[in-house]
């Protein structure tokens, strides 16, 4: 049962993270920048989790200061260098490749587990994590034509090298005692500290400034970050770090579907392969999972 639940946590905040577009592209339509619409999902995020915390759980914000560097690595060297890296990547490089380049993060999540956690890295594993990227790959889609730039190319590995990093903080946090909540409570907060000197506040005033775009900030930060870190988190405490990464890699199958259905962006034959391939990972790694804990 305990199995079952952190699979359906696992991937119901890799959905929720897939509907993210949704608020992006109206921020975006605002002339707000990247940073500046990652540092409001956060802000939000980050306020929602204050919020109930202070009122039902006070006791889960304390933590010991000898702790603090878990997550000053999950909300400074993952969640936020995450977002400085995927947006500058795409400065670079097609954004399809960029996205490409984060789901490269199943794979690092997978080797430093081994290396820290000693977590098993099985045949099954291998396989659903092939097929979760080679489907990531054609459902992202390549369209570009060109060189790439090499710069580029390193600045996408490296964002999915930082975005596994927040599962492996993550788990070092749980494994000294904390919970979720208290998790995604510091990573918001160190990660809103750090974020506050790249962003162009004078921006981010004018837009909030008016009263019909706080639905969406606040959408966007608790719809697409405080319910999905927060589950992601859960599931952490369930599941190994690797199968949580995996099967959260149904993010982009749901924002594919997304731009299909609410977009009416084309979605080619390409696109229906990658999806049972990601589903089809998901699936493999599911049974594997639940078969262990029976």
């Amino acid at each position: 049962m305990k199995q079952s639940a952190g699979i359906l946590l696992a991937l119901s905040a890799g959905t929720m993270w897939g509907i993210m577009g949704i608020f992006i592209r109206y921020l975006s339509a605002l002339g707000l920048g990247s940073l500046e619409i990652g540092e409001i999902r956060i802000i939000f995020a980050l306020l929602a989790t204050s919020a109930y915390l202070s009122i039902r759980h006070r006791k889960l914000m304390r933590i010991r200061l000898k702790d603090l560097w878990c997550f000053v690595g999950s909300g400074v060297l993952s969640v936020m260098l995450f977002c400085y890296t995927n947006f500058k990547a795409m400065q670079y490089i097609p954004i399809s490749v960029a996205t490409i380049l984060v789901y490269t993060s199943p794979i690092f999540v997978t080797l430093l587990s081994a290396l820290l956690f000693r977590e098993r890295i099985t045949a099954k594993t291998v396989l659903a994590l092939s097929l979760s990227f080679f489907g990531c790959v054609l459902v992202c889609g390549f369209g570009f034509d060109g060189t790439l730039s090499p710069f580029g190319i390193v600045l996408g590995l490296v964002s999915g090298f930082v975005f596994s990093l927040y599962s492996i903080f993550s788990r070092l946090a749980i494994n000294r005692g904390y919970c979720a909540w208290t998790i995604t409570f510091y990573s918001f907060l160190t990660c809103v500290l750090a974020g506050a000197i790249f962003c162009d506040w004078s921006s981010i005033a004018k837009v909030m400034s008016v009263s019909s775009h706080w639905p969406w900030a606040a959408g966007l930060g608790i719809c697409c970050g405080f319910v999905p870190y927060l589950l992601y988190g859960l599931s952490l405490e369930r599941i190994r770090s690797s199968s949580a990464s995996v099967l959260s890699s149904i993010e982009p199958v749901v924002a594919t579907l997304v731009s299909v259905c609410v977009f009416h962006e084309p979605f080619g034959i390409t696109s229906i392969v990658g999806v049972v391939l990601v589903l089809a990972a998901i699936v493999l790694l599911s049974r594997n999972t639940v078969s262990k804990s029976s």
